[in-house]
């Protein structure tokens, strides 16, 4: 590869990283093309010497970014053996892109933009989300088949619950990061969620049933 196509690389990544940060701080309505040049100190005809539009800039980063996610999520994460770890993990990964760099939020943000103005982006997402939340499923079914997991749960259900709670957590996070503890939050639900799921020891009372029994010492207490 000669030294010209290496550095004609290096250029089209920086401008991505310098597009998602715009992107991340004002959307894609907002981020016009002479935002992103100012940025990265060109010329509307040196972007365009890259690429061809906003959205080709803007589906070239994002493309890239929603693949290094999966790849550490789907990829990295799919040979953990033991389900309870695989999600603890996955909430891992969550936190740590939510935190260390604008990616994450860009991927929020314009998650939610796209759903009314861009179809386009917004079928490569909502492909993306099914994707996850399939993955989350089968560890979810892992654990199930192996008895660790309650079989009483849906496994899509739960898958939904994760995702859900984890992008409402990280919207939070970005509105208010300078209150809002991301890493406790994200902590705290994890544990809860797997303490959800595990299958009662043999021999202890089923949940509902535990439920309905202290409920029952309640009342003869308190007549």
């Amino acid at each position: 590869m000669s030294a010209e196509r290496v550095a004609r690389g290096d250029a089209r990544r920086d401008l991505m990283d310098i597009a998602i940060d715009c992107f991340a701080r004002y959307g894609f309505q907002a981020t016009s093309i002479d935002r992103i040049a100012k940025a990265a100190g060109l010329t509307k005809g040196a972007l365009y010497y890259h690429f061809k539009d906003k959205e080709a800039l803007l589906f070239a980063a994002v493309t890239k970014r929603l693949s290094q996610f999966e790849r550490r999520v789907v990829t990295d994460l799919a040979a953990v053996p033991d389900p309870a770890t695989a999600l603890r993990e996955v909430a891992r990964v969550c936190l740590d892109h939510a935190t260390k760099s604008n990616h994450r939020r860009m991927i929020v943000t314009l998650m939610v933009e796209a759903i009314d103005t861009n179809p386009r982006l917004a079928a490569e997402f909502r492909a993306m989300m099914h994707r996850f939340r399939m993955f989350l499923k089968r560890i979810v079914q892992r654990g199930q088949d192996s008895g660790q997991f309650r079989a009483d749960i849906a496994a899509g259900v739960a898958a939904e619950v994760f995702t859900g709670a984890i992008m409402g957590a990280e919207i939070q996070y970005y509105q208010d990061p300078r209150t809002f503890n991301l890493a406790a939050t994200i902590t705290a639900f994890i544990e809860q969620f797997i303490n959800w799921l595990s299958a009662p020891a043999p021999g202890s009372p089923r949940p509902l049933r535990a439920h309905r029994a202290a409920e029952q010492r309640s009342r003869r207490k308190s007549s």
